[in-house]
């Protein structure tokens, strides 16, 4: 345990952002997996908006590197290209 005030604030700061960041990461799981499961259903062009729109967000506000949300949605586009060829 830290003795040194400065410590014991930063301590509590970091906590707060551990707990903002693991919803944010969480959320843009979420909103992945529901744009992969809509696929070839109407609601599917919404649910892949909204996954890019959170990887963006989780980036802008430094949850995850640019690089890393360039990569995620990358992946995703290519995951969605292939899940759509599979059903035509």
């Amino acid at each position: 345990m830290a003795n040194i005030k400065s410590q014991i604030k930063r301590n509590r700061q970091n906590e707060r952002r551990r707990l903002r960041n693991k919803s944010v990461r969480s959320e843009v799981r979420t909103r992945t997996k529901r744009a992969l499961e809509s696929v070839g259903t109407e609601e599917e062009l919404d649910a892949l908006r909204l996954a890019v729109k959170r990887i963006d967000k989780a980036a802008s506000h430094g949850v995850i590197h640019k690089n890393q949300a360039a990569n995620r949605k990358s992946r995703l586009m290519r995951r969605i290209a292939a899940l759509r060829a599979g059903t035509d």
